[in-house]
């Protein structure tokens, strides 16, 4: 009876406890993990919402860059912080549902974390160096391609990522072969792009839109459903007559999984009201993403990852990217 009371006890006071830190929350500054190098779309993202969540929490929110392996080497880090809501992760579809099945992982990409709050949404944009070539539509691309297979190399964040999935896919519906050059983000692949040193990249809109609109790199199509409003003279890949390519780059944030459900709420509010501010919005729509439009609660966007995981599982396998066939 003695152990059993003094177990209650135990129980009952860290409970307390819990709810004396979530209740404090956050006392300190809060560190927000980046996957990928400076300059991409993913590291874009992460500073402007951290700017203002940084005035709501009243902590600053410290951006730290830990690129490597698709933003594996960031997830696999967050995956096993502590879950204090301190060591937060700027996620994204491919370091959370799609590079997990292309490269080897020690974390569950679905267990392991806690769902805090869906960004939003970037298209995929076909972009050349103008220089390098005079491609003026994705067709003159394809021609290319096919005349000489494998002389074309197309530039990617990593393994699994939306760029190298969309150059994946599009390679087999048009039946062109072109190599895949990865780098360790978004920025050093647009640098070698602009360098000359690759071909063409499917790269996310934020990370190119500024070279774009200096007329260094020139946009052939976007990958999402309809045009860009930041693109509006870019035809979508179907209009350029290449249909079945689904891929998007989403971006969340992510936590370490068990986020006590007091914490979880304060840092979900707190990222709402972040990206209903007109400024914040702006400034991301200005990258290109279309902010919001999808689940707006911790439990609906955990559902949309389980369903982002089932599909890219599906994708890969159908080019044969997975881990397991890998290995035959």
């Amino acid at each position: 009876m003695l152990r059993q009371a003094l177990f209650v006890l135990a129980s009952v006071f860290a409970v307390a406890q819990g709810g004396t830190a979530a209740a404090e929350y956050p006392d300190k500054p809060i560190r927000l993990i980046v996957g990928f190098v400076p300059g991409g779309g993913t590291d874009v993202s992460a500073r402007i919402v951290a700017q203002k969540l940084s005035t709501i929490l009243k902590q600053q929110i410290v951006i730290e860059n830990k690129p490597g392996a698709s933003g594996l080497i960031a997830a696999d880090m967050v995956s096993k912080a502590e879950p204090d809501g301190y060591t937060l992760l700027l996620a994204n579809m491919q370091s959370s549902v799609a590079a997990p099945y292309v490269l080897p992982t020690t974390f569950d990409p679905i267990k392991d974390f806690t769902p805090v709050r869906y960004i939003g949404t970037v298209p995929n944009v076909l972009v050349i160096n103008p220089t390098r070539h005079d491609y003026k539509t994705v067709q003159d691309l394809i021609k290319a391609a096919r005349a000489k297979p494998g002389s074309l190399t197309y530039a990617s964040s990593g393994m699994g990522s939306p760029q190298h999935l969309t150059a994946a896919r599009f390679s087999q519906i048009e039946k062109v072969e072109m190599v895949h050059v990865p780098y360790k983000g978004s920025g050093q692949a647009v640098a070698d792009l602009l360098g000359g040193q690759v071909d063409l990249n499917f790269d996310t809109l934020p990370g190119v839109i500024g070279q774009i609109q200096a007329g260094k790199l020139r946009p052939l199509a976007v990958t999402s459903a309809e045009r860009s409003p930041r693109l509006p003279d870019v035809p979508t890949l179907a209009e350029a007559g290449v249909k079945g390519v689904d891929v998007v780059q989403w971006y969340a944030v992510l936590a370490p999984g068990k986020l006590p459900a007091p914490i979880l709420d304060r840092l979900d509010q707190a990222l709402a009201q972040t990206l209903k501010d007109p400024e914040v919005r702006a400034k991301l729509a200005d990258q290109g993403m279309d902010v919001g439009g999808g689940p707006d609660t911790p439990a609906a966007f955990r559902t949309y990852v389980e369903d982002e995981w089932a599909k890219y599982g599906t994708l890969t396998r159908s080019l044969g990217m997975t881990k397991a066939q890998a290995k035959q």
